[in-house]
């Protein structure tokens, strides 16, 4: 599988290929760095490159966060060509909050807020972006020279109790559904419980979240096991008809977080037909505690929160958002020093799980995701104009054009038209 390009980049190196007879010779030449980069950037130009999770924030698609604009965000239309990002699913992400009535309203209305920004992106850029309601739809609207958006949930919890919400939001364009986040909800357990909660409240999914399951099966929206305990996955992976995916999780064995895949889920996942898109954010690919110590010390001190939450740019006075600005960049300067002396993962350990995952399992089941603007980047992959460095270092490994294909979008792709076949079934024999 790794070593197929490796023997044509040399045989063409050496002559091997030609219209006449070739001499053997002893060894063949490894290719030159030149050789590799033309090689990476060819292979990045043909395949569709995929990620599946990039997170926005409540005033998307506005003036003040317009994507149209290249700006400080790691993920934007210009940053997205620059480095050949093809595809993004942009995220329904509402935080966890109150299981009661008033909760399930306030996260119903922060929901529909994103959907609402997301499709106004493309009502913005119509000839630069499409948003994807099919897997062919990705297909078609890559090779049109469009963009691709597609459309994640991030938590359960935007639904409640409420099981028709579920084909609502599917009817806006979700095509995956996060089941839990930070927290328990009503569907399963989360691999972080808040304080206040159980470790266990379920015991993995909830009679509930069964049937939540069946209805996304149903609908067609894909189960997204990133983020749940591992009870809960297990029991995802038993319960969905349908391939599930972990739209942002890499490898436990390298890195033992709760937010992670071990060996077990990750074989689990294999036997079930799903993908784990492995996720570039530096928590989740290399475990340094003097590290985190030292960055939630300095954020505690400039009273800066980690990833998302908090009111948008839209809701901050001038004299807010100008302090909000210096905060940040003090934090960003501080933060050099921090890097020096806790050096940060960096691009090659987050193919290392990706390596790994592929050893385990197969490269039929591995995928990527960033994470972007929700805590995601890496020193190599610090936002969606650097997309082809990954391609880059799969090339250097010796990952063939066919391997790289399915990784960069392939098996998302193949998981999302089995999860229409089973919503066609289930829609027809009901």
């Amino acid at each position: 599988m790794k070593t197929f390009w490796r023997l044509s980049v040399s045989l063409l190196v050496l002559g091997f290929v030609s219209t006449g007879c070739a001499q053997p010779v002893d060894e063949p030449a490894e290719p030159t760095e030149e050789q590799l980069i033309a090689m990476a950037r060819g292979i990045h130009d043909r395949v569709i490159t995929i990620d599946t999770h990039d997170d926005i924030p409540f005033d998307f698609a506005t003036e003040d966060v317009d994507p149209g604009v290249r700006g400080s965000r790691k993920v934007d239309l210009p940053k997205m060509r620059e480095g050949g990002l093809d595809v993004g699913f942009f995220i329904v992400y509402v935080g966890q909050g109150d299981r009661d009535a008033a909760g399930y309203e306030r996260a119903k209305e922060q929901a529909m807020t994103k959907f609402d920004a997301i499709h106004r992106m493309e009502e913005m850029y119509p000839d630069e972006i499409e948003l994807a309601h099919t897997a062919d739809d990705v297909e078609r609207i890559a090779a049109s020279g469009k963009l691709v958006a597609a459309i994640g949930i991030e938590n359960g919890w935007v639904i409640g109790k409420d099981l028709s919400l579920i084909e609502q939001y599917q009817k806006l364009g979700a095509r995956y559904m996060t089941l839990a986040h930070n927290g328990n909800n009503d569907i399963c357990d989360s691999a972080n419980p808040r304080v206040d909660e159980p470790e266990s409240e379920h015991d993995g999914v909830s009679e509930f979240g069964v049937e939540v399951i069946a209805e996304m099966n149903r609908v067609g929206i894909m189960v997204d096991v990133s983020h749940i305990s591992k009870k809960s996955m297990l029991d995802a992976v038993r319960l969905s008809q349908a391939p599930v995916i972990a739209s942002h999780s890499s490898t436990r064995a390298l890195c033992d977080v709760s937010r992670n895949i071990d060996d077990e889920q990750l074989l689990a996942l294999k036997e079930n037909g799903g993908v784990m898109q492995t996720v570039a954010l530096g928590g989740f690919v290399k475990v340094d505690p003097g590290r985190n110590e030292a960055v939630a010390a300095l954020r505690e001190e400039l009273g800066i929160r980690g990833g998302r939450g908090g009111r948008g740019q839209a809701e901050l006075s001038e004299a807010e958002q100008a302090d909000r600005e210096t905060r940040q960049a003090q934090f960003d300067e501080r933060m050099q020093a921090i890097d020096e002396q806790y050096p940060p993962a960096r691009l090659g350990d987050f193919v290392d799980h990706i390596d790994h995952a592929v050893n385990l399992i197969g490269v039929d089941h591995v995928g990527i995701s960033s994470d972007f603007d929700g805590g995601g980047g890496i020193p190599g992959w610090n936002d969606a104009s650097e997309t082809f460095n990954v391609t880059l270092e799969l090339v250097r490994r010796g990952y063939s054009e066919e391997d790289i294909a399915k990784i960069w979008g392939g098996n998302l792709l193949r998981v999302w038209r089995e999860t229409e076949r089973v919503a066609a079934e289930l829609q027809a024999g009901s």
